[in-house]
């Protein structure tokens, strides 16, 4: 103990029942610590018993001791959780020892105080728990109790790091926790505001238009002038013939500029209008659009079938005027030479898709190809110029490289008529509809400055959950995906429109042909299918929330269930892609090439261009290493000099890569059934 006493810096008294736990400290470090009893004499309270405190024993020592200890020390510190009756017994007990002026009452963490350490906390550093305060490092531990007890699980990662930042931020135990049972505290879930911005575009009058009569009238019919993206894309030479690639976002008008361009052309007897998007449930969404719009006017087919997707095969019309596909449907028509007639506009829809690994280079091919047989043929006829391209996307990282890339005009409109409050909220699945329920109802008991009843998309990632969530919905809800006929679908947009429905609940694999005035936008899941969603498809979702004409805001929720994955594909967490996606840069639209993928579009470009397979490789996005290319398919038996073998064009109609083509092959020889054979391609290529 006399070592001890030298140079003591700091003594701490904290009330434990009857006496007070004492801890001596010299440089931050503790000392020891002991228990101090009082008892009242003729002088007032002085020390009855010291204990120095050894693990779970007490070694008694002379009451003294603590006497000689505080006159050694720089300074005595008494805990506020000590009861003022317990503060005033020990000061009047140092005053009589004339030790008054060392001593003050400090704030300290109450868990710290109990297990016997010095922990001054202040107004920057105190965490509220319940009616106390606490330290950093407390905090930290009792927020991860608090998780494991309200049955959120073990929180890990991104969730956990964003929990923690926040209760340092406000400070407040309770209100994290609150955040885990579904309480909505926006103060809390607000992750941050995306600000309006307002681009200057002089409109143009759609009677200054010149169209065809019947395209005029139509538009005449619906507006007296065109949408700022519209109006710059005519402006830039829509109307004269120019490729142009639109980037702007959702709900800004973009499709238009290839109906005005393309209807127009047909109308006019320059060729065909073709529109491709990425998948069939756009493609019979926007055939059904097309018919009721414009089927007056045009003939519209559809084009979805390859030989793995489903399709009767009796609605496509080679000879219509307007054919509406998938990339893959028009892909397959070329590369079974099915012939399509003279085209005038080809509008590529959703371009974006040129970065996806598997999607990418067959849009990438379909361009090259699909321009190339647009080429031989005005060149056989020379009856027009050649068609004209128009290439539509909400969200591309480097719109000035893939325009110059795709050789067209770049028209970028970046409005953002309202401000989108973006939030984030940690639940779990059953929890998560709880949420989604609130979210709802508090929303669409809102009015807008405009009028409106404040209304909700919630995307989710597949149909089933579609129709549970909107089942356990208290507001009117319905489900929307591409599993519902056309009726419906009709119905659930005009409910919506008209305000008879609060929500609707709809996949993200539809997310880009979902097209209602909502004021508010909930991701139920950040997957689609069994993929996490890319930057550029959440940013064209939650870019559906909020409407100038209709709502003074838009708000966004995203609902994270940490530690969560779909699929075991999956290599982030729910939680890890929730800060990627609030935190990411769009990313660049680029197509890269692996050997297979160079050897397959390679494939397909020699059965559509023989000789000039080169020539096509060359003008693709991606580089494609040609000769390398060739001479794998050489080695494979797939082309014979510049023609595909039997077998080269089976594998090039079927799109199948040469590691599936030779399981296949292998299999047929094994004498295995079909439905092993083919059921792990048909599953993962299931929603083309």
């Amino acid at each position: 103990m006399s070592k001890q006493l030298q140079d003591v810096e700091t003594i701490f008294c904290h009330e434990t029942g009857e006496d007070y736990l004492v801890v001596v400290q010299r440089d931050g470090t503790r000392l020891f610590r002991a228990k101090l009893g009082l008892s009242e004499t003729s002088a007032g309270p002085r020390p009855a018993k010291f204990r120095l405190k050894q693990g779970s024993s007490e070694e008694p020592r002379q009451p003294d001791e603590f006497v000689e200890l505080a006159r050694r020390a720089k300074r005595i510190r008494i805990s506020e959780q000590t009861t003022p009756e317990k503060r005033r017994e020990l000061t009047e007990m140092l005053e009589g020892y004339q030790l008054a002026e060392k001593v003050k009452a400090v704030r300290t963490c109450r868990y710290c105080a109990s297990a016997g350490r010095y922990s001054p906390i202040t107004t920057d550093t105190a965490i509220k728990d319940d009616r106390d305060w606490i330290c950093r490092d407390c905090a930290r531990q009792e927020l991860g109790r608090q998780l494991s007890y309200t049955g959120a699980g073990e929180v890990t990662g991104a969730a956990k790091d964003r929990l923690e930042e926040l209760m340092l931020e406000v400070q407040d135990l309770d209100r994290i926790v609150n955040l885990l049972e579904g309480r909505l505290d926006p103060d809390l879930t607000k992750f941050d505001t995306i600000s309006a911005t307002v681009d200057e575009v002089d409109p143009v009058r759609v009677d200054s238009l010149d169209l065809h009569p019947g395209v005029q009238g139509l538009l005449e019919d619906r507006f007296e002038t065109l949408l700022p993206v519209q109006s710059l894309s005519v402006e830039n030479g829509l109307l004269d013939g120019e490729d142009q690639l639109v980037v702007s976002a959702t709900a800004t008008g973009k499709t238009l500029v290839g109906e005005m361009a393309g209807i127009d052309r047909v109308l006019h007897g320059e060729g065909k209008m073709l529109f491709l998007v990425p998948l069939v449930a756009l493609a019979n969404q926007k055939y059904e659009d097309f018919e009721e719009e414009y089927g007056h006017l045009v003939d519209v087919t559809i084009r979805v079938g390859a030989s793995r997707i489903n399709d009767d095969g009796n609605r496509f019309d080679p000879g219509a005027d307007v054919i509406v596909g998938t990339y893959e449907g028009i892909d397959h028509a070329l590369r079974t030479g099915k012939e399509m007639g003279d085209i005038g506009t080809v509008v590529i829809d959703e371009v974006h898709t040129l970065k996806e690994d598997d999607r990418g280079h067959r849009l990438d091919g379909l361009i090259s190809r699909l321009k190339y047989t647009c080429e031989q043929r005005a060149e056989r006829r020379d009856e027009y110029g050649g068609a004209q391209w128009i290439y539509l996307s909400a969200t591309v990282g480097n719109p000035e490289q893939l325009a110059e890339a795709l050789e067209s005009t770049l028209i970028e409109f970046e409005e953002r008529p309202v401000p989108i409050e973006r939030h984030v909220t940690f639940a779990d699945g059953q929890e998560k509809v709880r949420v989604e329920n609130k979210l709802v109802k508090r929303e669409f008991d809102t009015e807008s400055s405009k009028g409106y009843h404040g209304q909700t998309i919630i995307f989710t990632n597949s149909r089933r959950r579609c129709h549970e969530i909107s089942r356990k919905l208290e507001y009117s809800a319905a489900p929307y995906h591409a599993g519902l006929d056309y009726r419906r679908r009709k119905q659930v947009e005009r409910q919506f429109g008209e305000q008879e429905l609060a929500a609707v609940v709809t996949t993200a694999a539809l997310a880009a042909g979902v097209d209602f005035p909502a004021s508010q936008v909930v991701f139920d899941s950040l997957a689609m299918g069994i993929e996490w969603l890319s930057v550029q498809e959440f940013s064209q979702m939650l870019g559906r929330a909020g409407r100038p004409d209709y709502h003074d805001e838009g708000k966004v929720y995203v609902l994270v269930e940490p530690d969560c994955t779909y699929h075991n594909s999956m290599e982030m967490t729910e939680d890890e892609v929730a800060f990627t996606l609030l935190k990411g840069e769009m990313e660049s639209v680029m197509t890269h090439y692996d050997e297979a993928s160079a050897v397959e579009e390679t494939l397909a470009n020699v059965t559509v261009g023989g000789k000039s397979a080169k020539a096509l490789n060359d003008r693709m996005l991606g580089e494609v290493p040609t000769k390398h290319a060739i001479g794998k398919l050489l080695e494979y038996d797939f082309i014979d000099g510049f023609e595909p073998t039997p077998l080269g064009r089976v594998v090039t109609e079927h799109f199948l890569e040469p590691g599936e083509a030779f399981t296949l092959i292998d299999g047929i020889r094994k004498d295995a059934h079909p439905y092993d054979l083919i059921a792990d391609i048909e599953l993962r290529d299931a929603d083309l």
